[in-house]
Parts: C-alpha cells; sequence; structure tokens
C-alpha cells in the first residue's frame, strides 16, 4: 500500500488512480491529520508526501516520520512545486528517499516508486545478509546498521549509499555510479545529492564517518579497516 499526501484534490485522486491501475494500491489523504490516524491502523511501503499542506506541513510530516521507529525506513518521496535547491536539500537532510517537482508525468512518478520500492527490498536475496567494516555492521535483512553496537538510524539512501561504499571499500565511486546505482536514474547533473547524503553519512557515523573520504574532482571511497 502507497500513502498519498496531497491537499489538491485532482492531483491526489489521479495519482491515486494511476497507481492502482499499474498494480500499486494506494490510498490518497488531503492532509497530515487523516494521514496519521491511517498509520496508526496500517503501515504502507512508501509515502508520497506534498510539502504544502493544510496544518502540519510536509516538512513536519517528514520529521515525525523519520523520528517514530515504527515508521523511520519507511521510503518517502516528496512531491511538490518548490523546485529551488535549497528545498530539495532541505527534504533529503530530512531524511526523504526522493523528490519530484511539479508538474510531473505520471509514468515518471510511477517509474521512480517502483525503483524505489526495488532497492527496499533489494537486500532480500543477497548471499551476504550481514556486512562488516571495522566497528560499522550492516545486517541487511533486518535494515538496521550499527556502530560499535549502537544502532544508526539511516534513510534507505544513506542505508544504500553506505553498503555499496562498504562492499566497494578502497575503491573510489564517481557519484554518476552512486546516483545510477542507488537512485535509479539520471539526476541531471545534480550530483550535489550525493554530496548531501554523504555528509549526512559522515555526521551519523561519528568517528567512522572520518573513513568516507572525497576524491576531489571524482567521488567518494570507504578507506578499509
Amino acid at each position: 500500500m502507497i500513502y498519498c499526501v496531497e491537499d489538491d484534490d485532482n492531483i491526489r485522486e489521479l495519482v491515486v488512480y494511476t497507481l492502482d491501475s499499474t498494480g500499486l494500491p494506494a490510498k490518497g489523504f488531503p492532509s497530515g491529520k487523516e494521514f496519521k490516524t491511517a498509520l496508526k491502523n496500517e503501515l504502507p511501503e512508501l509515502i508520497l508526501l506534498d510539502i504544502m499542506l493544510p496544518g502540519e506541513d510536509g516538512m513536519q510530516l517528514l520529521s515525525e516520520v523519520r523520528k517514530d521507529t515504527k515508521t523511520k525506513n519507511i521510503p518517502v518521496i516528496m512531491l511538490t512545486a518548490k523546485g529551488a535547491e535549497y528545498d530539495k536539500v532541505s527534504a533529503l537532510d530530512l531524511g526523504a528517499d526522493d523528490y519530484v517537482t511539479k508538474p510531473f508525468g505520471m509514468m515518471e512518478l510511477v517509474s521512480r516508486i517502483r525503483a524505489v520500492l526495488r532497492r527496499t527490498g533489494r537486500g532480500k536475496n543477497t548471499d551476504e545478509p550481514v556486512i562488516k567494516s571495522g566497528s560499522i555492521k550492516i545486517d541487511v535483512l533486518r535494515h538496521i546498521v550499527t556502530s560499535n553496537g549502537k544502532e544508526i538510524v539511516l534513510t534507505l539512501k544513506e542505508f544504500e549509499l553506505l553498503k555499496m561504499l562498504i562492499l566497494n571499500s578502497g575503491v573510489v565511486l564517481t557519484r554518476e555510479q552512486l546516483l545510477e546505482d542507488i537512485w535509479g536514474y539520471n539526476f541531471d547533473g545534480e550530483t550535489r545529492t550525493v554530496d548531501v547524503h554523504v555528509r549526512s553519512l559522515r555526521q551519523k557515523l561519528g568517528k567512522e564517518g572520518d573513513r568516507i573520504e572525497t576524491v576531489r574532482g571524482v567521488g567518494y571511497r570507504i578507506r578499509e579497516k
């Protein structure tokens, strides 16, 4: 089930209809109030969240979703008319997994949703359910990261980014490679998206985050340990 929180009736109904028609069951909510009530009864696989909403705005709702242990790992895609880079970076910093600016095509939206859902379940078939590097431990099946035994709360993209860096320890990965593999499509040159997530990873990992090195003009690598 996918939840779409959008106050524009036409957009919300079109999104829900399109998703239902493509085999992605969806429910729509005009405000955060109805959305939060629904969360108590059923947790969705993914949330589509508009920023400009009556009452609590999308940024506030996103923050609440990421702080709640029951919903913190649910992927969130922001749907909004606000397209400035600052707004995108702000949403990503709060834990959004993708950002789609209106107007958008329905098929593009479906493609992005499917890409995020694939990434969500991608680790289920891995031959290595637990990945270790230094004090970092990634439990792929349970989608949990710990450092020195303490759980580190990461967004889906941060999780995938850390996993990719560790699986390629010592190897420089370009921003373009990271965008293609983790985000699943080209970002039209907006490689700053990767930089934002790397910065967040470093902060959350503390001392272990210092192992993530910037190779100027190329990309990133994590030092082997």
